[in-house]
Order: structure tokens, then sequence, then C-alpha cells
């Protein structure tokens, strides 16, 4: 094997420019995109509204685009392909199903939020309203929790692919990689960083497709589905997989990726479930398209972990031997790393160079859904809630970029301590259903259930904290003779005792204390929060000011007005309970029965039957993939542009107008009538 196999593929100056170049790039573009869009349209981030939520109007293609984007983090390219290594085939469908699912089941939470909360600005000012100061501070730590561990995980997976491929510093590549993404949420707000999430979106499907035809069409080292069975066979040969069917990789009979299926399961319920990222998205659509979004932001999700690792990740073990291909310690395994040693392998410079760009497209993505996140609530359950109460529409909007600065800081400074101490970003992954299980169920009875109970839920919520850590640190000494480090801790029993003890405490208190003391929750209370005021409008005979009698502010204020007037008249309409009690049923009948058909269906009878793929089938569940992936690149590259052509439209006709006459292309409420952004 060749000895500069395990050398960075790229130059160091390779990782600065990616990470500084990108960064600063898309920053630049979101100072376009901004001020095409306080021009040509009706929406300016300069208004709290608009910089938060987006003015509550965004279309449903966007949202499902924003939500592949917010939820392909880091670990979704890496660990997905750690787990394809490790186990085989049967890890791309339990990582893809096992953090599907969740986001098809919060389409019923996103119903429920616009039929009990339709102008709240966080999930948390939904507890404060219903449940008080106690239960409002108590989630508050699992919902920044969350948040924490999602960020660390970015910041880890990204730093330490961008150190292994180009040999950047860890400690710069921590603070770098947040820092350009900060800059353009704060130029650009919530509706910026959905389009910007748009065009992230359709770089990472571009790259995927072309890992996808390299190994499976043109590669001289696999080159087809066949040559790819050929490999893992003879792979499996010579060191059989612990706990598969015969050893295979071609076989979905996995113990220890049924396990890890289970980890992840439970885990993601608790980063969707307890994420304002996710809920930002669904505050930020409009009423009558949320459910639709997230469905099809879900299946969308599904085929990029799936594929990407169903295509690296094996290739990473078809690749053994090969000169080209690094040798992977299970360190490195953990770190994330058998993607781009395979992508280095298969294409070289320009394959390490591709998959830097699609993991830092991704990290970014991610992390700009966090730092609004974080931002909405640090401003408005912590600065608007307890610190200054009557807080302008000024001060607000100054509050929620200090919070997205500040918060960017933090990021580099928890993926700095976990590097340090030894925590990789597998280790987080399957610890998040440990601390944060226990809040998953409370949180969905206290949107949903109005007999929910305010004390079993917080109880529930905190013994299930505790369960889930004396679980697993339980276990884990049992298991190891008593040996607590990061190796121990980190093992597959271990974590799935702790994920298992704190969901299954946090919701069976919960929901035992709701049923036997109910109680009688009048929603209206939820949905008085943050309800703007009736707008006040002139007779018709009413003298209106002259154009020219009014200073720039006047009329960039006249124009806000008369946007918000018209944006709440179509919002009441779409706020019709019946409509949203329709889309509740559909959420929920659609997301059992997806929920079924990913998780028992498909993947038990193969487990059960010890199935081992032979060539015809891993041909089939390869195409079945491909196709699975264009459908999933129709839906959220094309389908957005198709659904915004009107708008689109609207701003092509007014730059051509500026173009040839200045001035003139800007926009005027009354466009507003026949197009809505």
């Amino acid at each position: 094997m060749s000895a500069n196999a395990n050398e960075p593929v790229l130059p160091q100056g390779a990782g600065y420019g990616v990470v500084v170049g990108i960064g600063l790039f898309f920053s630049a573009f979101m100072v376009l995109l901004t001020a095409i869009q306080a021009r040509y349209t009706g929406f300016s981030p300069k208004t709290s509204e608009e910089f938060n939520s987006a003015s509550r109007s965004v279309k449903p293609g966007l949202i499902a685009s924003g939500i592949v984007s917010a939820w392909t983090w880091a670990a979704t390219l890496l660990q997905s392909s750690a787990v394809a290594y490790k186990y085989g085939i049967s890890g791309p469908w339990w990582y893809g199903a096992g953090a599907t699912v969740q986001v098809l089941l919060f389409a019923q939470l996103a119903a429920k939020l616009k039929m009990h909360a339709p102008y709240a600005h966080t999930w948390l000012e939904i507890v404060a309203a219903r449940w008080g100061t106690v239960a409002h501070l108590v989630f508050m730590f699992f919902g920044l929790a969350t948040n924490v561990i999602v960020s660390s995980m970015l910041i880890l997976g990204g730093s330490a692919t961008v150190a292994s491929l180009t040999g950047m510093n860890t400690i710069a590549a921590c603070f770098l990689i947040p820092l350009g993404v900060a800059i353009y949420v704060v130029v650009g707000g919530m509706r910026a960083t959905l389009l910007c999430d748009y065009t992230h979106t359709t770089v990472l499907f571009v790259i995927i497709f072309v890992f996808i035809f390299t190994v499976y069409a043109t590669s001289p080292k696999i080159g087809s589905i066949s040559a790819m069975h050929d490999l893992l066979a003879k792979a499996a040969a010579e060191a059989p997989v612990e706990g598969n069917a015969h050893g295979q990789y071609l076989t979905i009979r996995s113990k220890n990726g049924l396990i890890f299926g289970v980890i992840n399961v439970i885990g993601n319920f608790a980063t969707v479930f307890q994420d304002q990222a996710y809920w930002q998205r669904a505050i930020a659509s409009r009423p009558a398209s949320c459910v639709k979004a997230y469905l099809l932001g879900g299946l969308a999700w599904f085929a990029i972990p799936f594929m990407f690792s169903t295509t690296l990740g094996l290739s990473a073990v078809a690749l053994r031997g090969d000169p080209a291909m690094r040798t992977l310690s299970a360190d490195d395994v953990s770190a994330g790393l058998p993607a781009p040693a395979a992508a280095a392998a298969l294409l070289g410079k320009g394959g390490a160079a591709a998959l830097l760009v699609v993991l830092f497209l991704a990290v970014t993505s991610a992390t700009s859904a966090e730092l609004i996140a974080v931002s909405s609530i640090l401003t408005f359950d912590v600065y608007k809630k307890y610190i200054n109460p009557q807080a302008t529409e000024g001060q607000i909007l100054r509050v929620s970029h200090a919070m997205v600065a500040c918060f960017a800081v933090i990021m580099g400074l928890l993926g700095l301590i976990f590097f340090y101490i030894g925590i990789s970003m597998g280790w987080l992954y399957e610890f998040m259903g440990v601390v944060l299980g226990s809040a998953v169920v409370p949180i969905a009875l206290c949107v949903c259930w109005g007999k929910a109970n305010k004390w079993g839920c917080v109880i529930g919520s905190i013994a299930g904290f505790c369960a889930g850590v004396v679980a697993w640190l339980v276990t884990t000494s049992g298991l190891n003779g008593g040996m607590l480090n990061v190796t121990t801790t980190g093992g597959d029993l271990e974590m799935l005792a702790g994920n298992l003890a704190s969901i299954g405490v946090g919701g069976i208190i919960a929901t035992a204390s709701s049923l036997i003391w109910p109680e009688n929750f009048n929603f209206d209370i939820t949905r008085a929060i943050n309800r703007p005021m009736a707008t006040v409008v002139e007779p018709s005979g009413s003298p209106k000011p002259a154009a020219d009698d009014l200073d720039e502010k006047e009329k960039r204020d006249s124009v806000s007005a008369e946007v918000m007037s018209i944006r709440l008249a179509v919002e009441d309409d779409e706020l019709d309970p019946a409509g949203l009690q329709k889309a509740f049923r559909f959420a929920a009948w659609s997301s059992v029965i997806l929920l079924v058909v990913m998780l028992l269906v498909i993947p038990l009878p193969l487990f059960f039957a010890q199935t081992v793929f032979g060539r015809r089938g891993l041909e089939a569940w390869v195409v079945i993939g491909m196709i699975w992936a264009f459908m999933s690149a129709f839906t959220v590259i094309l389908y957005p542009l198709y659904e915004s052509r009107r708008e689109l439209n609207m701003i092509t006709r007014g730059m051509v107008k500026d173009i040839f006459s200045r001035g003139s292309g800007k926009y005027a409420a009354a466009e507003r009538h026949t197009s809505r952004a």
C-alpha cells in the first residue's frame, strides 16, 4: 500500500480557500439577494418578522428544499457512510429511514402549530403561554441543548473532514466554518437563508450524482453494480462482518445495524421535535401548505444519505487494499472519514475537492438553520420575555443580529472543546438521544393535546433525562468491568440502553399522568400569541398623500403596511380551522403509513429472512435508490422554480425596467394583488 495514501490529498490552501472563499462568496450572494428582495418585492429583512420568519409566506417547494438543506448535516454524509462501511447495506437504510420518519411525523406538529399558535415565533412561546415559567425554562434547556449538540456535530464533522483532506488546522476550521455563515444570516434573515439553502441543495445533488455515476458506471476501479457486488463479497470473505448474516455486507440481517437503527430513530426524534430550526420552517411556511412541505421534504431528504452512503460508504469497503485508499482506523471511522477516503481513492484530487465542497455546503446550510433558530429562542424567549417585554421592533432586530454573531463564536468554541477531549461526531450522534429523548413526547403532547398534564410532562422530561444518563452509565460499567471512558461509553449497547430509557421514561410519565389527571386547556390562549392588531384601512374616499409628499422612510412604511394588510387577509383565509384539521388528518395518516412502511414493512422481512443480495438484488436496490434520488432532485430543485414562476417573472420585469429606465422597476404595493411572494 502506498505510504502517502494516508496523507492529505489536497494542499492546505485548498481547505482555507473552500472554507473562507465559499463562505465569503455566499455572504456576497446574500447581500445581492437581500438587495433584490428589498427592491423588487414587498419584503424587507429590516423588519423582525421578515428576518425571523420570512413573514410566514414561503411556499411549500422552497420550504421542502430548506428542510432538506437543514437536515443534511455533516453526519448525513459522513456518519451514514461510516455505518455503511461498518454494517454494509443495512447501514444506509437504517440511517435514511431512521431519520426520515421524524420529519414526516413532524408534519402533524406543523399542522397543529398553525391551528393552535399561528403567530408564534418559537415552540417555546407555546410552552410558556400554556404552562408558565417553570415549564418554559425546563424545556428551554432541552431546546438549547439540542442546538448545542447539533451544532457541535456540524463543526466536528466539518473540521475533521477538512483537516483530513487538506491538512488545514482544526482550530482554524472550527471557527472559520461558522463565521461566513453568520455573515449571510445576519444580512439576509430567514427568507434569504432559505434561498441560500436552495442553492446549496442544488449543488449537493449535482455532486452526489457525479459520485453515483462514477462508482456505478465509469470508474475503472469499480464501474458497475456487478463489480461492486463482487468486491463486497470478496471483502466479506477476507474479513467477515460480525453480527451480519454469513458475515456479508450485502444483507439487511445485521444485528449491529439494527441496534444503530433504533438509536438513530430515538435520537433523531429529539433533534427534530426539539430543534427550533424545524419549527422555524413551519412558522415561515404558508398555513395552507406546511404539511405538504414537510412530507415532500422528508421523502426528498431520504435519498441523500441513502444513495451517498450506498455509493461512497460501500466504495470504502470495496477499495480496501487499493494503493490510493487510506487505511482507516476505528477513530477514523468514528470521525466519519470513510466517505472522504473513498472519494479521494476514486477520483484523486478532483474527488477530494468535490467531497470537500459538498460537505462544506451541507455544514453551512445546517449551520445557518441553527444560527437563526438559536437567535430566535434567545431573542423572543429570553430577551423579550424576561429582559425587555416592551422591546421595540428595532431592539428585537438588533438583538437577533447580535445573537447570531454570538452563537457563531460559541459554535467554534464547542467544536474545539469536544475535539480536545476526544469526542467525535459519531459519538455525539449516538449520544444525543440519551440527553434529549425524554422531552420528545411531552413537547408533542403540549402542542397537540389539550389534556396534556403540565407537571406530568415537566417531571417526565426531567426523570427521563436522569434515567437515560443512569442507564447509559450503568450499562457501560456493567459491560466493561467498571471502566468509563470515551471508547467504552460509545458502545452500541451502552448507547441503546440510554436512548431507550430516556425516551421511554419521559413518554410513559407524561402520557400516564395526562390520562390520569387530564387538563382541559383552551388553545385560544396560544392562538392569541403575537396576534397582529387589526389593520385600520382608510375609507375609499379619503385622500392619500401624493408620493412626492412622502419621504423615503414613509414610502417604505406605507408599502410595508399595505403588504402586511394583504398578507394578513390571505393568512386569515388559510387559517380556517376546518381546512387545518383536514391537513392534520392527512399528515397523520400519511406519516404513520410511511413510518410503518420504512421501519417495518421493508426492512424487517429482509432482516428475519437473512437475505443476502445477489447481483440482481443489489442492482434493484441501487437502481431504486437512483430513481428516488432523481425524484428528490426534481422536488427540491425544479418544483420551487415552478411554483415561484410569477414572483420570478415579477422580479425579472422589475430588473428589466430598471435597466432601460432607471428607478422605474422598484416594487409597488399594487403589484401584490396580482402576485404574492
